[in-house]
């Protein structure tokens, strides 16, 4: 007891140095502690998103590629971040040196990492949570799903899917606690207290600015959404608050434009909405461009001049038939259908982008708007309502999204369009150097392979230069000899009602009808086409110049005015005549004769359709301006020559002669060689 009581007091001296030990004791306990944790915990979590990765997402092939894109987001780039990571922490226990100072500065060496992959994470992170709630609709999926978690990661228990998902949310968050824990335990005076201070400000910073990029995405996904509404859709939207909202955004407007109130400028970004602008065009310039060049592809392909026969000698004939058949069976169909999948459909692809992009732009005009009234308003008032707060924070969500986004779509499109230029002029290269090979066997049985290639363009020139002048001469002589335009044929038998008609109201009052006319008023006619009339009054009772009252011979109507033209009268003497006249041709009824004598047509002549004629019967064959026709007799079985025996697109049948018009002759094809 003596001696017990002895030590009392120098125990009780000695009490504040041994609590003081023991205080330090336990913080260094609990630092360790945390180092612990943290180090042990991320190999548990690194171990997990390894199994998402390679075990769990190759099982779950019954879900869609896209549905597993969105699930599993970017975790691959999570799991490269976090495995050097970890290193990194392992390594620390080794190293020389306080361990608490090498971990801080090993957060604030990965701040910039982590942010970048955890950002991409947690802004898809609500769209896979959609579709985790899906899958729960689906009882035999859910089933699936969960017995492939259960054998992989069986402490997910019923939560399944969520709880993977959520991990990398919660890991990203557990950081700053960590580093807070081991703060609170080191001494302010320590060399590793500034650092570990720093590393916890850090990625308090990279969890607010997650948080931050995550609510810019969803104000983006609001904005960027496509809707296919139709007009009652639309106007069933409208309500009081929108009308007010635009109202209010057009008073808005309109006071910045008269000068009444100062237009907010900002240059950065008017600088990179200018350039996107410039990137949109180019993108939709180009579309339009490949578009045009796929339909004359598409004309081409569809031209097959080796399947007719051409006016060139036979050896010739034979090798251009064979390389062209090459070419239009193989390489340009291949040619085609790399230029739409390489090409063309990278081009949408892009066009569609920037859709998205177009849209935030124009939404964030009208935000600006709101914005620029709430700041008025703050001005004035010195304080804004929860609303007006939140109509502030949108805009400058959208305003920064698109600050910090646009240079990064501007570059990746310029890159994309660069990419599909350079394959475009592939394709081209590949086309011609196919093109060169099929060739080269029957180049030397072509004509003048022997010639340089400046002669042999200069031979091409003049070549084309001589046919171009022979279509104009052509033109030139089809204009001339050309009768003027004539009249339809008259109706079987409508002979003397005409002589009638021009007896009665003379030849200028006779007019011939263009094409069949149906009556629909109880004082319109019903004529057919070729039928002659006589005008009695030139308008209608209405006094409409488009609707005439003429006579048939019989009875009295009205007629548009549009489907009638003059009917030329020329005397008997001037008219040609066969053997037989009109009158004895019921069966080929004989055609309104022309202003000049119809011209002497060789038998099995090449000849051009003048006018567009519509076969009456089963004896007739039409016509169509331009057309070629091949006179097989220049006059019908009586002998009269104002109507010829022709074969058109192998059907044969009677046609007026003064239709036909007398080809001129070019110059023989072929291949000359320069003087």
């Amino acid at each position: 007891m003596a001696d017990r009581g002895a030590e009392e007091p120098s125990s009780r001296s000695e009490s504040p140095d041994g609590e003081g030990q023991v205080s330090e004791d336990r913080s260094i306990f609990q630092q360790r502690q945390a180092i612990g944790e943290l180090v042990d915990t991320e190999a548990s979590y690194l171990h997990i998103l390894q199994l998402c990765a390679s075990d769990i997402r190759s099982r779950l092939q019954q879900l869609p590629q896209g549905d597993l894109d969105v699930l599993f987001s970017n975790i691959d780039d999570i799991i490269k971040v976090s495995s050097r990571f970890l290193h990194g922490l392992q390594e620390t226990a080794s190293a020389e040196g306080d361990r608490v100072h090498l971990i801080g500065d090993l957060f604030l060496e990965f701040q910039e990492e982590l942010e970048r992959v955890y950002k991409v994470y947690c802004a898809g992170y609500d769209q896979a949570l959609l579709l985790v709630e899906a899958y729960r609709r689906d009882p035999q999926l859910q089933r699936q799903i969960q017995g492939v978690l259960g054998a992989a990661v069986p402490q997910a228990g019923p939560s399944g899917l969520s709880f993977l998902l959520v991990m990398p949310l919660q890991r990203v968050t557990k950081y700053p606690l960590l580093l807070q824990k081991m703060l609170e335990n080191t001494s302010p005076n320590a060399s590793a207290y500034p650092v570990l201070q720093r590393a916890v400000s850090a990625m308090q910073d990279v969890n607010a600015n997650i948080n931050e990029h995550k609510m810019r995405k969803e104000v983006a996904s609001k904005y960027t959404k496509v809707e296919q509404l139709t007009l009652r859709e639309r106007l069933a939207r409208i309500n009081t608050h929108t009308l007010s909202k635009k109202t209010t955004r057009l008073s808005q407007l309109l006071k910045q434009e008269a000068g009444l109130v100062p237009r907010t400028k900002d240059k950065e970004f008017d600088d990179l909405e200018e350039r996107f602008q410039w990137v949109s065009l180019c993108v939709t310039e180009l579309k339009n461009n490949v578009a045009t060049y796929l339909d004359n592809l598409e004309t081409f392909l569809r031209v097959r001049p080796h399947e007719h026969s051409l006016d060139i000698p036979v050896g010739p004939t034979a090798q251009y038939c064979s390389l062209a058949r090459d070419l239009q069976r193989e390489a340009f169909l291949t040619f085609k259908q790399r230029l739409e999948g390489l090409v063309w459909r990278p081009l949408c692809s892009l066009a569609r982008a920037l859709v998205g992009p177009q849209n935030l732009i124009k939404k964030r005009l009208d935000k600006l708007l709101d914005f620029e009234r709430v700041e008025e308003k703050l001005l004035e008032a010195g304080s804004v309502s929860y609303e007006e707060e939140a109509t502030r924070h949108t805009y400058q969500a959208l305003n920064a999204l698109l600050v910090a986004e646009l240079p990064q779509f501007n570059q990746l499109t310029l890159q994309w369009l660069r990419q599909v230029l350079c394959t475009f002029v592939t394709l081209q290269k590949d086309l011609s150097e196919q093109a060169l090979w099929r060739a080269e066997g029957s180049a030397a049985q072509l004509p003048h392979h022997h010639i340089l290639e400046p002669a042999f363009r200069k031979l091409v020139e003049d070549t084309l230069g001589q046919t171009s002048n022979q279509l104009r001469c052509f033109q030139e002589t089809f204009e001339k000899v050309l009768p003027p335009p004539i009249t339809q044929p008259l109706l079987p038998g409508s002979e003397r009602q005409v002589q009638a008609l021009l007896s009665r109201y003379g030849p200028g009052k006779l007019f011939q009808v263009t094409s069949n006319i149906s009556g629909a008023g109880t004082l319109d006619l019903t004529l057919q086409r070729g039928q002659v009339v006589a005008l009695l009054q030139n308008k209608d009772t209405k006094g409409n110049s488009g609707r005439w009252l003429v006579d048939t011979g019989g009875h009295r109507g009205y007629v548009p005015a549009g489907k009638l033209q003059p009917y030329h009268v020329i005397s008997t003497e001037e008219e040609p005549r066969g053997p037989a006249g009109p009158q004895e041709n019921p069966r080929h009824p004989t055609p309104q004769p022309a202003p000049a004598p119809a011209r002497s047509i060789p038998t099995v002549a090449q000849v051009v359709a003048a006018y567009p004629f519509v076969a009456r019967s089963s004896h007739e064959v039409s016509l169509q301006a331009g057309q070629p026709v091949t006179i097989l007799e220049p006059q019908d079985k009586k002998g009269n020559p104002e109507w010829s025996l022709v074969e058109v697109d192998g059907q044969r049948g009677y046609v007026p002669s003064g239709f036909l018009a007398q080809a001129p002759s070019p110059a023989p094809w072929g291949w000359s060689l320069p003087s």
